[in-house]
This record gives C-alpha cells, structure tokens and sequence, in this order.
C-alpha cells in the first residue's frame, strides 16, 4: 500500500521478522510511508505464530504487518538476493531505505548497498550491542526486572507479558529511519544505524534511574500492585470486581481519603507515624498502612458505586478488565474500526496512535503473504516480464502463498 501520511513518498524495504522490527515499519506505513516486507519462500517464522484465527491465519502477523506490501524472494538465491538489492537501491529521492533484524549477510550490509546506491540508509537491529542474538525475553531476565515483579511473598522470577523491549526498540527503528532520512535530505549523505534490544532496554533502565538506584547501593523490593515511590494499589468490590487506585499528588491522595470518609483516622496515624502524607516518599512508605484504612470502603461497596464515587474526584483509576472488555469498550475509539481481513473476517483493529488532524487513522489490511511479488519487481526495481519469469521459474521469487 502506497500511503497518504506525513511519511508519503518514503519507501522501506524490511527484511524482518517477530516483533520489534515489524513494528517499526508498520508504524511507517501508518504514516504514509510505502514499506515493502521481504519473506523468504514458505514465510519467516512468524507467519505462523499464534494467536491464530480460526483459520489458521496468524493474528500476530497480521497485526504487525498491516499496510504492507508482501514480496518472497529466495535469498539464499544469488538471483533472489540481486533482486532484493535492486528494490533497496532503486533510485528515487524517497528511496533506499533498508530496514532489517537480519544482520551478517553480505548483500545487505551497507557496505555492498552503499556501492550500489552511495546515499543508503540501512537501520539494522540486533540483539545485543556486540551482535550477538538475543529476543526480548532474554533481554528482559537479564535486566533485572523478573525479580522485582510480582508479589512479595513470591521467590522467582515473573515475567510479564508485553514484549517492551520489543515495541520500544521497533519505535526507536521507526525513528531511526526518519532521522537519518533528514538528514540525507539536508546533507546528502546516507546512513548506517544499529539499534541492540539489549541497548534499548539498558537505556530505559536506566532513563527510570532504575540502574543509579542499584549503583548507589540501594536495592529495589518486590512490592506487587504497589507503585514505586508514591502511593497506588488495587482494591476489589463487595461485587468480585477490582479496581486500580493512583494517588500521584497531594491532591490526589486528599480527594481519595475525603471520598472514602477515612479524613480523621489518616489524619490519625499521620500523627502517630510523624510522617508527612502530603509527600510521596511518606506515602509509599507506609503504603501498607494506607491501604489497610482504605481497603474496607471498596471492599463493602458494589463496583458501581465505587466508579460513581471515584469519577467525581482528582484520582486517577481504572478497572481492571479482561481482552474481551478491552475489545467492547474500544468500539468507540476512532483508532479503531471494523477491518475485513483476508484470512481471518471481520475484527475490531487499531489504526494510527497518533492522530494529525485531518488524516485517515483507520487500520488497513496485512497483504496475503507474496500478493505483491510481481508488481513490485516490475514497478520498483525495474525487471522486465522476462526477467521476472525467469527468477519465478527458478523460484528466486515466489507469488501469493496461503498463511500471513
């Protein structure tokens, strides 16, 4: 798809797979940008992954893949990867880009395309700064992070479920790409970025001064729904239902001790712990406390009469629900509409996050698996009938194939 965006008229080819580089080139798509994902024949290993639809048709690719183009190209082929460097390397001012998780094969390195096309960008992303691989998961244990999360009479290690670094670092791409883009602009000049998952999730650690905490010698505790530093934690409901309690400011916390009717014994124990509640640090740390006098008054009312209650005030809250009552709740979010996906029917998916006024935000489909294999070798990078047919007849280039 040849996009409408602030992007219109960038092209990116992505050689990729799972999560963190898909991203980045679907978040270029929703901005306009025409970005054609490279699969080796049969598909990259996740076009396969679950969850699936009834069909058997991945929802994870084509979540990540949505207003693509799909080409396969065999490129253990000497044709399929000439190929793939005549799409990087076509001329035209919003061409070759490279966006790839693919690193240490020679044809796509900058050097070889740099001789072919002297302004290349390529955004390359590794695992680890050295190059050695490495998935989100991995990064994850090794940062520290599955042994503060979770409740504290737990003595494992809990991972959590969002692949973090993953979508951080695929937005980093994202922004990589648009960066150097500029730059070439402004000076002519191409560019070779690399961005390591490892990297990403060392920078944010320590972004959140998680890492200085550490060196300085203090040690972070498992404190489960508690927020760090500040007072928050979850309540259930005389009806089973919980709710997500945050008090970040004084304000916050007065309206929630005001709505709860626990003014005079808060203002109590304020007294007889010294502590002053009016500051963060007082308040985590005799959040306990707090959530010991604050716990009776959900826990004896339906689920209604608590939201009514904290609505009317400063607090920040939620409920906690379930994928299901996150679908039926987003209906009306003008990210989201109804997209007749190939493969798998009618479902509710997210467009454009980002919302610039008067532009299209709504979702587009994921293109069937090598739909766009002929065209864009004829359009892109200037093969004739007969070449085409000729790497289709040696299976350097492959059509449409069921899956994706």
């Amino acid at each position: 798809m040849v996009g409408t965006g602030p992007l219109s008229g960038l092209r990116v080819i992505e050689v990729s797979s799972f999560v963190a580089s898909p991203l980045g080139g679907m978040t270029l798509a929703q901005l306009g940008a025409e970005v054609i994902r490279i699969d080796p024949v049969g598909g990259a290993p996740d076009t396969r992954r679950w969850p699936l639809a009834p069909s058997g048709t991945s929802l994870y690719w084509t979540g990540l893949n949505k207003g693509k183009r799909s080409v396969i190209l065999d490129l253990r082929a000497p044709a399929g990867q000439d190929a793939l460097q005549k799409l990087i390397t076509a001329p035209g001012e919003g061409g070759g880009i490279l966006l790839t998780n693919q690193a240490g094969r020679h044809f796509m390195s900058y050097a070889a395309l740099a001789e072919l096309r002297s302004d290349v960008i390529v955004v390359e992303l590794t695992g680890r700064a050295d190059g050695s691989p490495a998935v989100d998961y991995t990064i994850n244990a090794e940062m520290g992070f599955p042994l503060v999360t979770g409740p504290p009479e737990i003595s494992g290690a809990v991972n959590h479920v969002l692949p973090a670094w993953d979508v951080a670092c695929g937005l980093y791409a994202a922004l990589a790409i648009v960066a150097a883009e500029r730059t070439r602009r402004l000076t002519g000049a191409g560019a070779y970025v690399t961005a390591a998952l490892g990297d990403v999730a060392l920078a944010t650690a320590g972004n959140l001064g998680m890492l200085a905490e550490a060196e300085l010698g203090g040690v972070r505790e498992r404190i489960g729904n508690h927020l760090f530093g500040s007072f928050a934690h979850d309540f259930a409901t005389a009806d089973g239902r919980r709710v997500m309690v945050v008090a970040l400011t004084p304000r916050h916390f007065k309206d929630l001790v005001t709505l709860t009717g626990m003014t005079e014994a808060v203002d109590a124990v304020e007294t007889a712990l010294k502590a002053d509640f009016s500051t963060d640090g007082d308040r985590y740390i005799h959040r306990d406390v707090l959530v010991g006098l604050l716990r009776p008054w959900f826990a004896s009312r339906p689920h209604a009469e608590v939201a009514a209650g904290l609505a009317s005030t400063s607090v920040l809250w939620s409920t906690y629900r379930t994928f299901t009552e996150a679908v039926a709740a987003a209906v009306d979010n003008p990210m989201m509409s109804v997209l007749d996906q190939p493969g798998v029917g009618k479902y509710l998916a997210p467009g454009n996050p980002l919302n610039f006024a008067g532009a299209d935000r709504r979702a587009v489909t994921a293109p069937a698996l090598g739909q766009d294999t002929e065209e864009v070798l004829r359009s892109v990078a200037g093969c004739t009938q007969a070449q085409i047919a000729d790497l289709f007849a040696a299976g350097a280039a492959v059509g449409p194939q069921p899956g994706g």
